[in-house]
C-alpha cells in the first residue's frame, strides 16, 4: 500500500505557526494520555495516530520532537497494571515506540502536591468541608451563579494544616476536599472553584498505600503536561470548556515560578463517532460483563484487542484516520469507511487461498480413480513475484454448496444439471447428476471433465463458459473452524429512538445487537492454512479476508476469523 500524503488540518496549521515563530524552539512535544482503567478502542487509534504521528512528522523540522505515552493513573479504585500492559501493547501494535518516553501521572504525585500547597499559600486554593450534596447545591446552574462555600475564607494557615492532615490520612473519605479559589459566579461552570484534591483511602497499582489523597483530572493533566514540557496538548471537543481552567492553573503556577513560559497549549479536535458501534466505556463493560461477547478481545468488539484478533491491520487504521481527517466539528463516520480501509490494505498485502465454507462433494466420474495432478494458483494476482502454489486435483473434490442449484433461478451461472462451469485453475466440467437425502438436501454432485480445457494449457480458452467455481481436493483439504464475523449491531445508532417510537420509550442499546454478528462453520481449507502462524492474513477467494485466530488457531485445530467481506454488503440492506 502506498504511503498517504500528509494531510493538512487546523492543528498542523497551528504547529506550523509555532515552528515558524520558534515558540517552543526546535521541538513539538505531544502526548497520548490514556487512563489505565480499561482497554483501548477505535477512537483511541485516532488519537494515537494524531499525537504520535505529529511528533514523527515534525522530527526533521524540529529534531527534539517526541510523543510521550503517559498513563493518567490518578484514580486508584479503577486502574490496574493489566490495562497498562494492554495499552502499551496496543500502541506498539499500531507502530509506535514509546521506549524512553513512557510516564505516569503517579510519577508526579509529590510535584502535584507541592503545586497544590503553593496555590494554598497564594490564597488560590482552600479546603472545603461541605459534603457532596451541599457543594452541588451551591454550584449554581448555567443561568444562575453559584454561591461561595462557608469555608472559602479560611486562613492560609488553616488550609495548609488541613491539607497536610488530609495527606497524613487523618480524615475519612469525603470529609474534606481541596478546591481552587477562582469565581463562583463564572459563566463557565468549570471555573466555579473546581476540586483539586479528594481523599481516597485506596491502594494504588504503583504507589501502593503511600497516598490517600489524589489529584483531580483537570489539575493533574495540565500540571503533568507542564512537567513533561508538552507543547501541544491535543484532546477531544468535550474538553473545550475545560481549557480556561487548564490555562488558569498553568498561568498561576507560572506566576509562582513553578513553570516557565511559554506554557503548553490545549487544542481540541472532534472525537471519533462511528456508526454500528458503541465506544462508551460503560456500554463496552456492559457488553463484556453481560456475556454478550466473549471478552475484551472478542473480534466483534470495537476494542483494539478485538480488532487485532479480527484481522484488522495497523496500516488499515492509519489509512482510516487519514481519510476521516481532523476537524473541530463532530461528524458521524459510516462504519463502511473503516471496512473499506481494511480492504484496501489487505487487497494489496494478503496472499490468496481457497477455502470451501459449506462443502458438498463433487465427483468427476470420468477422472481416473487414484490419480491426481497439479494445478497452479497465483499467491497474488497483482504480485507475480510472489509465485504460485500447487493445488492437487483429483476425482473427488469439495465445492461450495451454493455453487450448485438443482433447479436454477434466472441469472444463476454456476453449476446446474446439464450445465458447464470452469473449475478455477482447472478444467471445464459438465454436471451429469446429483444425489439428495430424504429432506431434499444435496449430498453429492456428479460431473464429467473435459481433459482439453485445463487452465494455462494451449487451447484451454477455446471454449467459454460463464461460471467459475472454486474447489479443493478431498484427499488434501483439511477441516477448519471458520468464524464469520460481522457488525455487532444491526442499526447505525444502537439504542437511539427510531421513527414511530413512543415519545416516552427508553430504548436499550442491547436490543439492537445483531444476532448474526458471529456465525461458525466447519469448512475445508488448503493444507498450508493449517500451518500458518496465528495472525497470518489471507484472502479466501470469493469469501473475503480472513486471519488465523490469535488465540485458538493451531495446526491440529485451524481457526480462521473473517475480517471483512470482499465488498460492502450493508449498503444493499
Amino acid at each position: 500500500m502506498t504511503e498517504s500524503p500528509i494531510a493538512s488540518h487546523f492543528i498542523r496549521t497551528r504547529i506550523d505557526e509555532d515552528c515558524a515563530q520558534q515558540t517552543y524552539g526546535d521541538k513539538v512535544v505531544t502526548r497520548f494520555p490514556p487512563e489505565p482503567n480499561g482497554f483501548l478502542h477505535f477512537g483511541h487509534a485516532k488519537s494515537i495516530f494524531l499525537n504520535f504521528g505529529l511528533a514523527r512528522d515534525y522530527l526533521a523540522q524540529c529534531p527534539q520532537s517526541i510523543c510521550n505515552l503517559r498513563f493518567d493513573d490518578t484514580n486508584p479504585t479503577k486502574e490496574e497494571t493489566e490495562y497498562v500492559d494492554a495499552i502499551r501493547e496496543d500502541v506498539s501494535w499500531l507502530g509506535f515506540d514509546a521506549t524512553g518516553h513512557e510516564f505516569y501521572a503517579s510519577d508526579y504525585f509529590e510535584q502535584l502536591y507541592r503545586c497544590a500547597e503553593l496555590l494554598i499559600q497564594a490564597d488560590l486554593a482552600y479546603v472545603d468541608s461541605q459534603d457532596a450534596d451541599a457543594m452541588r447545591a451551591t454550584r449554581g446552574t448555567l443561568t444562575e451563579p453559584g454561591r461561595n462555600s462557608p469555608f472559602r475564607n479560611r486562613s492560609i494557615t488553616e488550609n495548609l494544616v488541613l491539607f497536610r492532615q488530609m495527606r497524613a490520612g487523618d480524615f475519612p473519605d469525603g470529609t474534606h476536599i481541596l478546591r481552587a479559589k477562582i469565581d463562583m459566579a463564572a459563566p463557565n461552570m468549570n471555573l466555579r472553584d473546581p476540586a483539586i484534591y479528594r481523599i481516597r483511602h485506596a491502594h494504588h497499582h504503583r504507589s501502593g498505600d503511600a497516598w490517600c489523597i489524589y489529584p483531580m483530572y483537570d489539575f493533574a493533566h495540565c500540571v503533568s503536561d507542564a512537567i513533561e514540557g508538552i507543547t501541544h496538548s491535543l484532546c477531544t471537543l468535550e474538553f473545550m470548556d475545560h481549557r480556561p481552567l487548564y490555562d488558569w492553573f498553568l498561568d498561576q503556577l507560572a506566576t509562582l515560578d513553578v513553570f516557565q513560559r511559554p506554557l503548553p497549549q490545549q487544542i481540541e479536535f472532534s472525537r471519533l463517532n462511528l456508526t454500528y458501534v458503541v465506544l462508551s466505556k460503560r456500554k463496552l463493560i456492559q457488553l463484556v460483563t453481560g456475556q454478550h461477547v466473549h471478552g475484551w478481545d472478542d473480534p466483534r468488539l470495537p476494542t483494539l484487542k478485538g480488532a487485532r484478533r479480527r484481522g484488522f491491520t495497523p496500516e488499515g487504521f492509519r489509512l482510516f484516520t487519514d481519510r476521516i481527517g481532523v476537524s473541530k466539528s463532530d461528524s458521524l463516520i459510516d462504519y463502511s469507511v473503516l471496512e473499506d480501509c481494511m480492504r484496501d490494505h489487505l487487497n494489496d498485502t494478503a496472499e490468496r487461498r481457497v477455502a470451501v465454507l459449506d462443502p458438498v462433494k463433487l465427483v468427476l466420474t470420468n477422472y481416473p480413480e487414484g490419480q491426481s495432478e497439479e494445478c497452479y494458483a497465483p499467491n497474488h494476482p497483482h504480485h507475480a513475484d510472489w509465485g504460485k502454489r500447487v493445488m492437487p486435483l483429483a476425482r473427488e473434490l469439495w465445492i461450495e454448496r451454493d455453487d450448485f442449484m438443482p433447479e436454477p433461478v434466472k441469472g444463476f451461472f454456476r453449476l446446474v444439471p446439464g450445465g458447464e462451469v470452469r473449475l478455477r485453475y482447472g478444467y471445464i466440467i459438465k454436471c451429469t447428476g446429483f444425489d439428495q437425502d430424504a429432506e431434499g438436501r444435496v449430498t453429492c454432485v456428479y460431473a464429467e471433465y473435459d481433459p482439453d480445457t485445463k487452465s494455462g494449457t494451449p487451447g484451454s480458452e477455446s471454449r467459454k463458459v460463464k461460471g467459475n467455481i472454486h474447489w479443493l481436493s478431498c484427499d488434501q483439504a483439511l477441516a477448519a473452524e471458520i468464524r464469520l464475523y460481522d457488525r455487532l449491531f444491526s442499526v447505525p445508532a444502537p439504542g437511539a429512538r427510531r421513527e414511530g417510537d413512543a415519545p416516552d420509550l427508553d430504548r436499550d442499546f442491547l436490543d439492537d445487537l445483531n444476532p448474526n454478528a458471529m456465525q461458525i462453520h466447519t469448512g475445508m481449507i488448503e493444507p498450508s492454512l493449517a500451518t500458518a502462524a496465528p495472525e497470518s492474513r489471507f484472502q479466501f477467494e470469493r469469501h473475503g479476508y480472513f486471519v488465523a485466530d490469535q488465540v485458538d488457531h493451531t495446526a491440529e485445530r485451524p481457526v480462521y476469523n473473517r475480517t471483512v467481506t470482499l465488498r460492502d454488503s450493508w449498503g444493499k440492506k
